[in-house]
């Protein structure tokens, strides 16, 4: 048996409006935990997700297989697959991988 496991993690980039005020605690949320505003969307969507148990107990209807996407996902260029994959040290994006992503 390994004695660990490694998880291949699949990112897409999505676009999303928020509130200027919610962009802004977003942004001083990642300095506060030295992670990228990416990580912070993501770990609090997740964090709600697996709290709220009437949304839980929809995941468990066969209405929930069936749902219109509206979230508007962009399929990565092969760079941009290989910058998204790599996990940054200690959760902090470098300048240049930021820029790259944002070009």
């Amino acid at each position: 048996m390994a004695l660990i496991e490694v998880t291949q993690i699949r990112y897409v980039n999505a676009t999303v409006r928020l509130d200027e005020t919610t962009a802004a605690q977003v942004d001083q949320y990642a300095a506060f935990i030295h992670a990228s505003a990416d990580d912070v969307v993501d770990k609090a969507l997740a964090y709600v997700f697996s709290k709220d148990r009437d949304f839980q107990d929809f995941l468990r209807t066969p209405e929930a297989a069936h749902i219109t996407p509206s979230l508007r996902v962009r399929r990565a260029a092969a760079a941009d697959v290989e910058l998204l994959q790599r996990k940054p040290a200690a959760g902090v994006e470098s300048g240049d991988s930021v820029q790259r992503l944002k070009a």
